[in-house]
């Protein structure tokens, strides 16, 4: 590169990736200052911004005032403030006096973009972020102490962090705990009043995670994902939502297994993105999630998820969405080992098939297929996901060639089919979902209309 021309990332402050409402060449000066006009004029383009959005929107428009305790886990939260900034949030940090001998300051300057409030003062912080008509849209305190939360529960207010949730919980401003702390402590009698109490006011907790003797600060993954919900559209609350993932896999014999390509991250963020939305979520698949906020029942074998499906279908739900790829055939397994070497000879039968007997067992269920094909062209596949939709009693089917992608990808490309026009989306799985559970959402409406 000539020493005179300049990398355009860098001397035009272009956004590395400025969302898809933003056209290309903006340069990030006026895009941070169109974005957050009321913002100081040397933090406008704080390098943390440059993040901001680039996961996704889920928090876009969301101010979170992010309360720091004096726990170990607090070195947790550079990353975690930096993880709700990528799905669009503005975070301001609030730390204690005991945070600041774990974590220094600058670090959460740094993280967050903006000045860090370790004291009140002339600004009456606390009221500014969290009074009446404050900016917060949430306190997320992370991690939060048994000393905190004991405080918290009987009204002291004697640190930033403290006065910040008192002024919340009077202004109804809504307040997420992540507790961390040894277990021990968090066993104590009196912090588990506490920790009743402080749910009772309907403050939301996240963890703790038990593990080597102590209650450990949440995943970052699952604190984002309360807070989406928290703050999120809450399209589907009160809906129980059933979902199926990955592949199932049938027996040969106890070491070998017959099984196909399918990754399961379309399941998962299926799962993912309707509890975002305020769903009672079940997954049904072979793999392991392990976010506390959505149940999880284990099926390896298409007969196993068949019948794990039905069962739970008796305990009542509103949808069901059947992405995963259960086999078509299945074997009679040997009950020992098979001898390797010379010719081997399978004999498969056809399994159960699960929308079936789903559909006549709960003619009322909105059931979301998906019709996965390979070479073919994009009116045959539109033509054979509506024989499937029709034949199967489907209130939607999710349709696409395989052959293409999709299969263990990131990214994938679908038709969905329902009573309208064909909906084509494409993009990562993440917002393939968002399409599918937004198109969900509208069957479920006009149900309630009718």
């Amino acid at each position: 590169m000539n020493p005179d021309q300049k990398n355009p990332h860098v001397s035009g402050l272009e956004p590395e990736n400025s969302g898809q409402n933003e056209p290309d060449g903006v340069k990030l000066k006026d895009w941070m200052d169109r974005k957050n006009p009321a913002r100081p004029k040397a933090e406008k383009i704080h390098p943390t911004l440059w993040i901001q959005g680039q996961k996704s929107s889920s928090l876009a428009g969301k101010t979170i005032a992010l309360g720091v305790t004096g726990s170990i886990g607090a070195v947790r939260v550079v990353e975690l403030a930096r993880e709700l900034i990528r799905n669009g949030a503005e975070v301001h940090a609030v730390m204690t006096e005991a945070a600041k001998h774990i974590l220094h300051p600058d670090a959460l300057h740094y993280a967050t973009g903006n000045p860090v409030i370790t004291e009140l003062g002339g600004r009456v912080e606390h009221v500014e972020f969290c009074g009446f008509k404050g900016r917060a849209d949430l306190l997320l305190i992370a991690p939060a102490t048994a000393n905190t939360i004991g405080k918290i529960a009987y009204g002291i207010d004697d640190t930033t962090v403290t006065s910040f949730a008192t002024t919340a919980l009077g202004s109804g401003i809504p307040v997420m705990v992540v507790p961390a702390m040894h277990e021990s402590m968090y066993r104590h009698p009196a912090v588990i009043e506490n920790v009743v109490k402080l749910k009772s006011w309907g403050i939301s907790m996240v963890g703790p995670k038990f593990e080597e003797g102590v209650a450990k600060i949440a995943s970052n993954e699952e604190i984002v994902l309360e807070v989406e919900r928290a703050l999120g559209n809450r399209g589907l609350e009160n809906r129980k939502v059933l979902i199926t993932g990955g592949s199932t896999a049938e027996s040969l014999d106890p070491i070998r297994i017959l099984t196909n390509r399918a990754s399961g991250k379309t399941g998962r963020e299926l799962a993912l993105e309707a509890y975002r939305s305020g769903a009672d979520v079940t997954l049904v698949h072979r793999d392991r999630l392990g976010l506390a906020g959505i149940r999880e029942v284990f099926a390896e074998s298409a007969a196993e998820m068949t019948e794990a499906v039905l069962s739970e279908l008796e305990n009542g739900y509103d949808v069901l969405i059947s992405s995963a790829a259960i086999a078509d055939y299945t074997a009679e397994p040997s009950p020992e080992k098979i001898k390797s070497g010379g010719d081997f000879v399978l004999k498969l039968k056809p399994t159960r098939k699960l929308i079936k007997e789903c559909r006549e067992k709960h003619p009322e269920l909105v059931i979301i297929g998906f019709k996965a094909e390979t070479g073919v062209g994009k009116e045959e596949l539109l033509k054979r996901a509506a024989v499937t939709l029709e034949g199967t009693k489907l209130d939607m089917i999710a349709a696409n060639d395989v052959g293409k992608g999709g299969m263990g990808t990131e990214e994938n490309e679908l038709y969905l089919l329902g009573k309208g026009e064909p909906r084509h989306v494409s993009g990562n799985k993440r917002k393939l979902a968002a399409c599918i559970l937004e198109e969900v959402t509208g069957i479920l409406n006009s149900r309630q209309v009718l």
